[in-house]
């Protein structure tokens, strides 16, 4: 463990945000503004403590330090332009200069007369109409409108209803074209070269002796997932026992669950022996302190995002050697992936994709959900045993009745209320969207709110054109149209409720009619036992996700997103593509919306995406759980 010691002052370490390459200018649409990263999760139920860490030596800390980071990020000093220096010359100067200027004067006005009769003319030809000149500065599509005036041509209205117009004329006119080849593949020789290897150990099992570690994590299932497995590391790192985890209730998501009604505890505790000591509940001894009292429990307050393990074995070791316990609240994104020893980061890996696995109940009802999904294939898909496990998979077979699996594309549309409020963008609903999300900020993201009164923040605008803001239904479906995915493309839409209700889905519905979910797939005695269980139900949309024969997010930010496509990676040998928008070149495109042709539409979106296909290595201090290519968690067959 010397290595990890090396950095003395990782207890310093700035709040920072992922950064996504293509961006020159980000504020951290990830900042922590309520304990954790922004996606499925709401403020804890309560804060054991509040105010500055114990550990940051009076540094800034909660919203003052987000507030000066993300502004100090956006916004540097503007330096001052220079002043213009004193005008040269005198009155001869002017005097050999006065009837060159009269002439040049006369000659530009009489072209702007030219250029003024000729515009004239070709307004009277085109007869240009106002409607079609939405402003460009409108931040996105309102809500749009479908219907089906005559002829059975449907008309859409909105700010993208010329855009989704020219897509369903495109898509008609495409029905029996071939579709792109690149749509349902990934560059398989690179990607192929890579396997899994994470289930290799190169140690002995560790006894836990210095002490229990205890986690109580926020947010929805897939931050809880990361924050589990950065706990199973931390616990090998301390040599420390681990309790099952427990999670969170949240406010936003209403969900009682806990770890073993998601995931297989004893097949966590026994696939995980041979690398650290896990037990189910403390000892009596310790189940009856206070450890509020004791100052065992740590809050994300005090525990900066993305701590380097230095950081832990100087101010938490100390801790558990004296109190024998020490619990964490919350718990999100708090180890970093760099620098971390080699086992560790394998270790990470390891428990991710081999030790956490759905309960039975939960992989039954997804073997229901994948078998609909290739209409009752006998060929089950590549990844349905490691998600659904054998006997499920048996089932799906045994029940089949016909030989060709039928192919579906899973498209995660995250445009879930506190996404939309969190962003701070704008979505065409005016006063009204503006009064709703700022009191679902007041309740849901206090610290937000405060920081909006105390510091001036990027305009909804600048955010987009920045690619900070979630792509709408309207902007998804338009993008896997310009893609050329056919009118006939099964698509199976993940998500929780999507913010604007089930009329939001209507220009996707309309140009892909085939557009499925796990509620009209399965049946409502399926779904009752999942009735008020949220986490459990996105553990159905998780599986259907990384199973599809093609995947497309709409933020790249997104955990759902990010495990899906890394386990898509670790286990789909190069034959799971999966479709990474840049959303930062996609709202230059959307942006000229009333005037660009169809044609360079497709032209520029499959240049974008294109451009975040290609095959590559883990970027030093990603997270392994999306980039799983390297060397700690799969192995180069070439």
């Amino acid at each position: 463990m010397s290595s990890t010691s090396n950095s003395n002052n990782s207890h310093n370490l700035a709040v920072e945000s992922k950064q996504d390459r293509s961006n020159t200018v980000r504020i951290p649409d990830r900042v922590d503004l309520r304990g954790s990263p922004r996606s499925r999760q709401g403020s804890p139920s309560h804060s054991p403590r509040l105010g500055p860490s114990r550990f940051l030596n009076g540094e800034k800390s909660g919203a003052s330090f987000v507030g000066a980071e993300l502004l100090g990020k956006l916004w540097g000093d503007r330096k001052k332009q220079p002043k213009n220096a004193k005008r040269k010359g005198g009155k001869v100067w002017y005097q050999k200069r006065r009837v060159k200027g009269l002439v040049v004067v006369t000659a530009l006005v009489g072209l702007f007369f030219l250029v003024d009769w000729i515009m004239l003319l070709r307004l009277q030809d085109h007869r240009v109409g106002s409607d079609d000149r939405s402003s460009r500065n409108a931040s996105v599509s309102a809500q749009v409108k479908v219907t089906k005036p005559r002829k059975g041509k449907k008309h859409y209205s909105g700010i993208y209803g010329r855009l989704l117009a020219l897509a369903a004329h495109a898509l008609a006119e495409g029905q029996n074209k071939r579709e792109p080849k690149d749509l349902w593949q990934e560059p398989v020789v690179p990607a192929s070269a890579w396997r899994p290897c994470a289930d290799q150990r190169d140690w002995e099992p560790n006894e836990g002796k210095n002490g229990y570690i205890m986690v109580t994590a926020n947010g929805g299932i897939n931050q809880q997932r990361v924050a589990v497995c950065n706990a199973v590391v931390l616990a090998r790192l301390l040599n420390a026992t681990l309790a099952v985890p427990k999670f969170m209730y949240s406010s936003v998501w209403k969900d009682v669950s806990q770890f073993g009604d998601i995931y297989q505890e004893e097949h966590f505790i026994k696939y995980l022996a041979p690398d650290i000591r896990i037990v189910k509940e403390l000892p009596e001894e310790l189940k009856s302190l206070d450890l509020e009292a004791i100052g065992s429990v740590v809050t994300d307050v005090d525990v900066r995002k993305e701590s380097k393990p230095s950081f832990y074995l100087k101010d938490i070791l100390p801790i558990l050697l004296q109190k024998r316990v020490v619990h964490f609240v919350g718990f999100g994104n708090r180890l970093a992936f760099d620098p971390i020893p080699f086992q560790l980061q394998r270790l990470r890996c390891r428990c991710n994709f081999h030790a956490l696995k759905f309960v039975p109940k939960i992989q039954e009802t997804a073997a229901l959900l994948l078998e609909r999904l290739h209409k009752h294939s006998a060929q089950p898909g590549l990844l349905d045993h490691y998600l659904v496990g054998p006997h499920a998979v048996a089932a799906m077979i045994a029940r089949s009745d016909r030989a060709k699996a039928s192919k579906y594309l899973a498209l995660h549309l995250r445009f879930e209320i506190d996404m939309v409020a969190h962003s701070l963008c704008e979505f065409g609903g005016g006063e009204q969207e503006g009064q709703e999300l700022e009191a679902y900020r007041q309740i849901h993201f206090p610290a937000l709110t405060e920081l909006k009164k105390t510091e001036k923040l990027p305009s909804p605008a600048m955010l987009r054109s920045e690619g900070l803001c979630p792509l709408t239904p309207e902007e998804a479906v338009l993008m896997l149209a310009a893609l050329g995915f056919n009118r006939k493309t099964q698509v199976y839409v993940a998500g929780a409720q999507i913010y604007g209700g089930t009329s939001r889905l209507a220009a996707l519905r309309s140009l892909y009619p085939n557009l499925v979910t796990k509620e009209n797939l399965l049946s409502s005695a399926e779904l009752e036992p999942f009735k008020n269980f949220s986490s459990q139900l996105a553990a159905l949309d998780f599986i259907a996700c990384t199973a599809a024969d093609a995947f497309a997010m709409t933020d790249s930010g997104s955990q759902l997103s990010s495990l899906v496509s890394g386990y898509r990676i670790y286990y789909g040998g190069g034959r799971m593509p999966t479709i990474r928008p840049n959303k930062r070149r996609l709202a230059d495109i959307f942006i000229k919306n009333n005037t660009i042709e169809w044609k360079v539409f497709e032209q520029r979106v499959r240049k974008a995406v294109r451009q975040t296909k290609h095959v590559q290595s883990r970027p030093k201090a990603r997270s392994v759980y999306r980039y799983p290519r390297c060397k700690e968690c799969m192995c180069r067959t070439d």
